[in-house]
């Protein structure tokens, strides 16, 4: 009984039928956000979504009795369980906050697309080299924070009363400078929003603001990037050569086959 409950769970139609359901209880979720919605339709909408949560239970249930111990050995099914067990937890009060968590359900479609799920294992390769970017882009940022601190926001005398409120906000502390020199990294309103304003009162303030964009921005988050795309190559790679091996494999098989039955046939000749 579990291995046809396996060859069931596995089959294509059933795969891409989960998908479908996926897909639509994301739509439906997405329509409980509605007051419009929720005012035209909405013991509709919460009766599909019943039904899309049963049909993820029955899916856990069938692959249970399935693969019996085995089911816990795969991280992907336990990241099926840990979302879709978000969803049956009675949102009471005190855990309101997992209504709106049930919308980590759209998240199964990577556990149930191969593709998603090697883009996925990629990026999770990339962990450990990316730690060690996360690390140098730290130091970074701390010696920065600790300049852009002392450098502006530790008094201004020849500033406005407006332009000391804005550099105290700014570089007032080291959290402050943090975080804005993390929008200056991302580009955001960089320019016009805060270099100029401190170029006003400290015209050679370009020479900290030109080479900490120059590094983190182009040079730091490029190496991650390109760390992912190796690891992304490589999870290609891994891909082709095992499906290499599984078909010289089955030409090895076949070849062996072919053997044995001329092998018999040339015993019961006379």
């Amino acid at each position: 009984m579990r291995d046809r409950l396996a060859r069931f769970i596995e089959q294509t139609w059933v795969v891409n039928g989960i998908i479908g359901v996926i897909l639509f209880n994301a739509v439906i979720l997405g329509l409980e956000t509605s007051e419009t919605a929720m005012t035209a339709a909405g013991p509709l909408i919460v009766t599909l979504d019943r039904i899309c949560l049963s049909i993820f239970v029955a899916e856990l249930t069938i692959k249970l009795v399935a693969y019996g111990p085995r089911f816990f050995r795969s991280g992907w099914n336990i990241f099926d369980l840990f979302v879709v067990g978000i969803a049956l937890m009675p949102t009471t009060q005190g855990l309101s906050v997992l209504r709106a968590l049930r919308i980590l359900r759209v998240l199964r479609v990577i556990s149930a697309a191969p593709r998603l799920r090697r883009v996925v294992e990629g990026f999770v390769t990339a962990l450990p080299g990316m730690g060690s970017v996360f690390l140098l882009m730290a130091i970074i940022f701390y010696i920065g924070a600790v300049m852009a601190t002392k450098l502006f926001g530790a008094g201004c005398p020849q500033c406005t009363p407006e332009q000391a409120a804005q550099f105290e906000a700014w570089f007032g502390s080291i959290g402050a400078s943090l975080y804005t020199l993390f929008q200056i990294m991302t580009l955001e309103s960089w320019s016009m929003g805060i270099v100029r304003p401190v170029l006003e009162v400290y015209p050679m303030a370009w020479l900290f603001f030109v080479p900490f964009i120059m590094v983190t921005t182009f040079a730091v988050v490029n190496l991650l990037v390109g760390l992912i795309v190796n690891s992304m190559q490589d999870a290609h790679a891994e891909e082709a050569n095992t499906a290499t091996d599984a078909y010289r494999d089955q030409v090895l098989a076949r070849l062996e086959a072919i053997e044995r039955r001329l092998a018999e046939r040339d015993r019961d000749q006379p």
